[in-house]
């Protein structure tokens, strides 16, 4: 996809309380963020005050809508993940 073909775009940014948590969520998505996709394009971006951004940009509205479904629901599923392995409920947001 060229950037001529970008007529969507969205950024999520996802705050945590634990830079740590930031970092391997970021390592969790990066391979998906890398992969080549024929209708959209996502990258992933820490800041300096430890949130993740993650930047979307689609051909389409159907693309646009798949991607962030998809990242959307691994973003969720990595923190329910986190959440319910330490059973410690306040070290993330509430779903």
């Amino acid at each position: 996809m060229t950037p001529s073909d970008e007529r969507w775009t969205a950024t999520v940014t996802v705050r945590l309380r634990d830079p740590h948590l930031v970092l391997a969520l970021e390592r969790a998505l990066r391979p998906e963020a890398e992969r080549e996709v024929p209708r959209a394009r996502a990258t992933l971006r820490r800041t300096e005050d430890g949130t993740l951004e993650l930047s979307v940009a689609a051909r389409d509205s159907g693309a646009m809508r798949a991607a962030l479904n998809t990242y959307l629901g691994w973003i969720q599923l990595s923190l329910a993940t986190v959440r319910s392995a330490s059973n410690r409920p306040s070290a993330l947001p509430a779903p």
